[in-house]
């Protein structure tokens, strides 16, 4: 396993060992131990599963009260995931860090607690499992705009497949203080 500090701060490329033959492939994708000893020192609490289709773009998203942090990993297909930074006063606040997952790297992206999570389909469909180090909590749910031009995310699709909730989020610049992640 092999772990790289992307650029923004605590957010990380995590490249797993494979192991192949003719049956098909293995990777362990999270072991407590060695995750520590790699710099992922996270205590993770709930686990979720989501299957989009082509052309589906999800995010940005985050929580306010109780922020959760992230280790995405793709089972199946291929996507391009981002992370924003939020947290006040962190050196790289405003900064997104953005890498394509596939199933058959596998790669996964550790966005730590403080980061709004999304993502965009580039294959078909696919199937994305994430661990969580907080509980989801309906109503805490918060968001940025997906096509804020002041984020100048490099999107890898065009005319994406969007919930009104996504194309409803307010721009970074215009998220109030009080509604950031509270660290």
């Amino acid at each position: 396993m092999k772990v790289t500090q992307t650029e923004v701060d605590g957010a990380l490329l995590i490249e797993l060992d494979v192991w192949r033959d003719a049956r098909g492939r293995f990777a362990e994708t999270f072991q407590v131990e060695r995750y520590a000893a790699s710099g992922l020192d996270a205590t993770f609490v709930q686990d979720d599963f989501s299957f989009s289709t082509g052309n589906v773009l999800r995010g940005l998203h985050y929580q306010v009260k109780r922020p959760q942090g992230h280790l995405v990993t793709v089972l199946r297909g291929r996507v391009f995931d981002v992370g924003l930074d939020l947290r006040a006063g962190s050196p790289t606040f405003g900064q997104t860090v953005g890498r394509v997952l596939d199933a058959e790297g596998p790669q996964q992206l550790y966005l730590p607690p403080g980061l709004a999570h999304g993502f965009c389909v580039l294959s078909e469909e696919t199937e994305i499992h994430y661990k969580c180090t907080d509980i989801y909590q309906p109503g805490d749910e918060a968001g940025v705009l997906w096509s804020d031009p002041d984020l100048a995310i490099a999107w890898p699709i065009e005319g994406p497949v969007l919930s009104d909730k996504d194309t409803a989020w307010p721009r970074l610049r215009d998220v109030p203080p009080e509604r950031l992640p509270h660290i």
